[in-house]
């Protein structure tokens, strides 16, 4: 009898860890498959062998979703390098949604209303929410943000879009509201220094200020084509490394994010330290430099 007592015990004192590990899931953040890097637009064939990789490993492990912080491409508008992405992309597992954020190299450093439309034509909106799991994602295109003269009517109806999508999501205040987008509002500390890989000041301060009054507390980004996070105040910024061609010093690879009851971690991995499985409710141990 005290062995029964002794074994139910047990049962129950294991029980919050076992269902907190059955509600725990991931998403996987990708950004810069940027096809035509490489080689200077003369080819795409080792945008293509990476992101085949990358797609065949997303297959293995099933992320619950899958976003792509921009840079799709290298040459805006470029037919054949749309074309491969597109192709690639359709490797992907349907029963894994995915979205795709617009990048600099995808409408433009200076946006106009004529890349706009190809890219809505080509690969889909640039700006959108979806609803995955008790999150509500928000993809910006952080390219009418850092540079609206191009195209100043979409800058503007994009950020009245933003205050009215935030503000509505007020009425569900349980769902974790986080923001994905190409390039970041900083890299290291909000305060740092305007720069090609950054936005712009006072733009910088209005959109951080908007997006930490509405409860926002995660933003995903990439353009810098190495990882990196920063942090000011409640909200973390993290930045995510290129699955195509990396920058300083960096490898290619994507990131993984668990979600954990209220707690959201990532963890970078680069193509040599994909694991062979995940388990959302434990560390994942990769060899990849963070």
């Amino acid at each position: 009898m005290r062995r029964l007592v002794f074994f139910i015990i047990l049962i129950i004192s294991a029980w919050p860890v076992a269902a907190e590990s059955h509600s725990a899931w991931f998403f996987a953040v990708l950004s810069d498959p940027q096809f035509g890097m490489y080689a200077k637009d003369q080819n795409f064939a080792q945008e293509t062998a990476n992101f085949e990789f990358a797609i065949a490993n997303l297959n293995r492990l099933h992320p619950h979703f899958v976003v792509i912080c921009g840079d799709l491409v290298n040459r805006t508008g470029d037919r054949a390098e749309i074309a491969e992405y597109k192709r690639i992309l359709q490797k992907l597992d349907p029963s894994i949604p995915v979205y795709s954020v617009a990048g600099n190299h995808d409408v433009g450093n200076i946006p106009t209303q004529t890349t706009l439309d190809e890219f809505h034509n080509a690969i889909g909106r640039d700006y959108y929410t979806f609803t995955q799991t008790g999150i509500l994602g928000i993809v910006l295109n952080s390219n009418l943000i850092r540079s609206p003269q191009g195209a100043p009517l979409a800058a503007q109806q994009q950020e009245q879009w933003l205050e009215k999508t935030l503000a509505n999501a007020k009425s569900t205040p349980d769902r974790k509201i986080v923001v994905f987008q190409h390039i970041p509002y900083f890299i290291h500390t909000p305060d740092e220094s305007e720069e090609y890989f950054n936005i712009p000041q006072p733009t910088r301060n209005r959109y951080l200020t908007l997006l930490k009054k509405a409860g926002v507390r995660y933003v995903f980004a990439g353009h810098t084509h190495k990882s990196a996070v920063g942090v000011d105040g409640e909200l973390t910024e993290i930045i995510t490394g290129a699955v195509g061609m990396p920058l300083g010093g960096s490898t290619s690879g994507f990131r993984i994010v668990t979600v954990n009851g209220e707690r959201l971690g990532s963890t970078w991995l680069c193509f040599g330290g994909v694991p062979n499985q995940i388990d959302p409710g434990k560390p994942i141990l990769t060899q990849c430099p963070q």
